[in-house]
């Protein structure tokens, strides 16, 4: 969710998910997939640097998926002795 600014001064939340895109006519007018349109008083160029905040703090606050490693198993941890040579029969 982002904090926005109406062309009246109205404060809007908005969920940055549903945004589908964002025109620069000279107001900016953000369209949404549910068919909704906002204009809004911050720019594009704003609105893009509000959604990559929220998403990297969401981002910031995910634990790294224990299942993937970036490291290649070696032979010492492939499991029991004999392992790799039946599956290579």
């Amino acid at each position: 969710m982002i904090q926005l600014t109406r062309i009246n001064h109205v404060s809007l939340v908005l969920n940055s998910d549903l945004i589908e895109h964002i025109e620069a006519t000279p107001d900016t007018v953000i369209s949404m997939t549910t068919g909704q349109k906002f204009m809004v008083r911050e720019s594009a160029g704003e609105i893009i640097e509000k959604v990559i905040a929220f998403r990297r703090a969401i981002c910031e606050g995910i634990a790294p998926c224990p299942l993937v490693t970036t490291q290649r198993p070696t032979a010492a941890s492939a499991g029991p002795p004999g392992l790799l040579e039946h599956s290579r029969s």
